[in-house]
């Protein structure tokens, strides 16, 4: 089984994926985006768009999530953002022509909460501020500016199933998505402070500075 987890950037994908991960068992996590980044890494800077729109990232994300879900026992957790309907067949819908069994879950707040909780993930300032880096800003930016978009086309019924996360923590998101994909999650043992830093220390794995 495949568990896509969709929705806006900074809206929670990455942080609901790996809170699947520690309480599903068997588990394991592919992120399409580092098939993008690859490609990015062998085109000069100026060539660097939305990686989305190369045709390689979406016939290497569906071959490489194809040989996962034929070789791998356990569930296959995918955090991205897609949201151009012809992008999503290629991906998600190519998976389930395959006789896949992908269970897509669109993760939806309001645009005020997911601008909050973008704030919050750019803790990085600080990294960037001794660094001299200026990537994660140009990444906060680059979701700012898609946030509308994302958030129009993720309501419409192709891209069910919808979940709305502005008043549920990421352990109640993880609980939903499991329950609804009939599987079964160990408990969440997670003491608030523990879920915080176990959540700070996720976010600072995906800071990226490419």
């Amino acid at each position: 089984m495949l568990l896509w987890i969709n929705g806006p950037f900074g809206g929670g994908k990455t942080q609901t994926a790996n809170e699947l991960r520690r309480r599903l068992p068997g588990s394991v996590v592919c992120d399409p985006e580092h098939v993008g980044f690859g490609l990015h890494r062998m085109l000069p800077p100026a060539l660097r768009g939305d990686f989305q729109d190369l045709p390689a990232w979406r016939q290497g994300v569906y071959e490489v999530l194809d040989l996962a879900l034929t070789r791998h026992e356990g569930p296959v957790i995918v955090p991205m953002t897609v949201v151009d309907p012809a992008y999503f067949h290629e991906t998600v819908g190519r998976l389930r022509e395959r006789g896949h069994d992908v269970r897509h879950f669109a993760l939806l707040a309001d645009r005020a909460t997911v601008l909050r909780r973008l704030r919050e993930r750019g803790f990085g300032h600080a990294v960037r501020l001794v660094g001299g880096k200026d990537a994660p800003l140009r990444r906060e930016s680059f979701a700012v500016s898609k946030l509308d978009l994302c958030l129009e086309r993720l309501r419409a019924p192709e891209f069910a199933e919808h979940i709305r996360t502005d008043h549920i923590s990421i352990p109640q998101v993880a609980d939903h998505i499991a329950a609804s994909a009939g599987l079964r999650l160990t408990p969440n043992t997670d003491s608030p402070l523990r879920g915080r830093l176990r959540r700070a220390w996720t976010g600072a794995k995906h800071i990226r500075f490419d």
